[in-house]
């Protein structure tokens, strides 16, 4: 059976405001993102583009991750970004 990989990632909004989330397949979320079927918070604030990446190999791991990243001061989260 094949390993499902997590994916915590970042997009820049449309208002430049970050978001982020966590995913299994990262080109379908982005999809769901800027079709306005994603979060409620990037729905007002398309289009969102990818700004970083992380791939985990367990859900557990990723979403310790998004959590510690959204703990982050903006100005964290802007050099994580720029990071890529």
């Amino acid at each position: 059976m094949a390993q499902t990989h997590w994916h915590v990632y970042m997009v820049r909004c449309g208002d430049g405001s970050l978001y982020t989330g966590i995913t299994t397949d990262l080109e379908r979320r982005l999809g769901e993102h800027n079709s306005g079927k994603g979060a409620a918070y990037t729905r007002s604030r398309l289009p969102v583009s990818l700004v970083y990446r992380e791939e985990y190999m367990n859900e557990s791991d990723a979403r310790k991750r998004e959590a510690a990243i959204k703990k982050l001061p903006k100005s964290e989260k802007e050099r994580i970004a720029v990071r890529r």
